[in-house]
């Protein structure tokens, strides 16, 4: 039996190639709204991010989304960001790795 191939995706937090399974997608729409992409198809601009809360706060701190996506973003939605990352890796640590 043939082993599959696992997509890789750059971390734009971490600069580190992860699966594309262990990240969440942000993604920006044509009308410049940030949104978080948790199926992965929503269409735009998108980028990847760990299941890392302490590397979603330094992103905060130093703004990093906003540089990406050459726009300003909301603290609220670092928040949100947080808060899903957060649940997720809680998820992961609870049930594992899902294949």
């Amino acid at each position: 039996m043939r082993k599959r191939k696992i997509p890789m995706r750059k971390d734009v937090l971490t600069n580190e190639m992860q699966p594309k399974k262990n990240l969440v997608r942000i993604v920006r729409n044509s009308e410049g709204e940030i949104s978080l992409d948790p199926t992965g198809k929503k269409p735009g601009r998108g980028a990847y991010v760990s299941l890392d809360p302490e590397a979603v706060q330094q992103a905060k701190a130093k703004k990093t989304l906003d540089k990406v996506f050459d726009q300003t973003i909301a603290p609220t939605f670092y928040d949100e960001l947080f808060a899903y990352v957060d649940h997720q890796k809680a998820r992961q640590e609870l049930f594992g790795a899902q294949e």
